[in-house]
């Protein structure tokens, strides 16, 4: 018999994790999902928990299919073209097409000098930017389309030639974190056959296997594996036995998740949330901020006015909605990491100012190590 016990807290701090847990799957007509398939249905969350031995035993042989084309969807259909070469190779519906490169560099440049230095975030509209620094983002923003098309210009060579080149920009991969690196030998094994794709905005299940737009017959499978995500949003209003808290948790669906500095909600002020919003670096991004928070609960500054930290999320709010279509919710600063980490640094009274120069500040990449010393007054 399990108990409920009750605890006191002053503080309470949620580092639940937002990519696990509560796992993303797709809701289908009566008669055309899961239960109509003879086979094995998971999700990624459930083959990662499997370890490598125990999963490359599962798909040995099999027929498999996964749905997605991000990070783990990717990771899976890799695992399984090692383990089954063409001759039963592993079929990847693909709902919506993304932007996966194989590494940081385009034509030999680090594209990491376009987009993750000062210089590159002045052309862009900031959250409270001003009136100075909106004109400038405006002016610049023809810089930053080039700097787009330069990228996109050498990774989509290979995704070219399987119609996988994405309907959105790399830019606009970057300002949500929906970006990937390739898998090592990922268009090899297109060309080889190891992985089949099949581009599909919908699917559904049959006894023999998956059903997709444009295929008279079904893929036929023995394992369907979706790599669709996860319900970070549900997640943490599972936390809460109260309805109220529930509604206000994660606020509404056409809005940002309302998190003050990506972190405490404005009207549940006791309760910070570590590790939910996004970064194209988030172990460093989620020190600096786990630093922000240690530095508020030691009285090192107080937190704005409940409209005040409203203001600020709306902010935020609007640059998302400027830049990221229908991925608003994703609650990604990668492409603003700078302007994010000064604003933390300003108010925990440390230098927002990690370099060493005028050129070197406004041109060099920012990393890790420019916070490697940071410590708040």
């Amino acid at each position: 018999m399990s108990y409920l016990q009750t605890e006191n807290a002053d503080f309470v701090i949620l580092c639940i994790g937002r990519f696990s847990g509560v796992p993303n799957i797709p809701t289908f007509p009566q008669g055309k999902g899961p239960e109509e398939f003879d086979g094995q249905v998971m999700h990624t969350m459930d083959y990662s928990k499997m370890g490598t031995k125990k999963a490359n035993e599962m798909l040995k042989g099999k027929r498999v299919t996964v749905i997605g084309y991000l990070k783990s969807a990717l990771d899976v259909a890799a695992e399984c073209a090692q383990v089954n070469g063409i001759e039963q190779p592993c079929t990847m519906v693909v709902r919506t097409k993304h932007w996966i490169i194989p590494d940081y560099y385009a034509w030999g440049f680090p594209i990491s000098k376009l987009y993750l230095t000062r210089f590159s975030e002045l052309l862009i509209h900031k959250p409270g930017e001003g009136l100075l620094l909106g004109l400038l983002a405006t002016i610049l923003t023809p810089l930053r389309w080039l700097f787009s098309k330069f990228a996109e210009s050498y990774y989509s060579i290979p995704m070219k030639k399987h119609d996988m080149v994405p309907e959105h920009s790399l830019f606009e991969a970057l300002v949500t974190c929906l970006i990937a690196i390739t898998p090592k030998d990922h268009y090899k094994r297109l060309d080889e056959g190891s992985i089949i794709l099949k581009k599909s905005k919908t699917f559904s299940f049959c006894k023999d296997g998956v059903l997709v737009e444009g295929e008279p017959s079904p893929i036929k499978s023995d394992i369907v594996i979706f790599g669709t995500g996860f319900k970070g949003d549900q997640k943490i209003k599972d936390m809460f036995m109260s309805d109220y808290f529930q509604s206000i948790a994660v606020g509404q669906i056409f809005s940002t998740v309302p998190l003050y500095r990506e972190c405490i909600h404005p009207k549940i002020p006791q309760l910070a949330v570590l590790g939910y919003s996004e970064s194209l670096a988030n172990l460093y991004t989620a020190e600096i901020r786990a630093k922000w928070l240690a530095h508020f609960m030691d009285g090192g500054f107080r937190l704005p006015s409940v409209n005040a930290m409203q203001s600020d999320i709306l902010e935020w709010e609007k640059f998302m909605k400027r830049y990221s279509r229908g991925y608003f919710r994703r609650s990604c600063i990668g492409i603003l990491h700078i302007w994010y980490n000064d604003q933390l640094c300003r108010d925990m009274g440390c230098n927002p100012r990690r370099k060493s120069g005028f050129f070197a500040e406004l041109f060099e990449v920012y990393g890790p190590a420019d916070y490697i010393n940071l410590r708040p007054k």
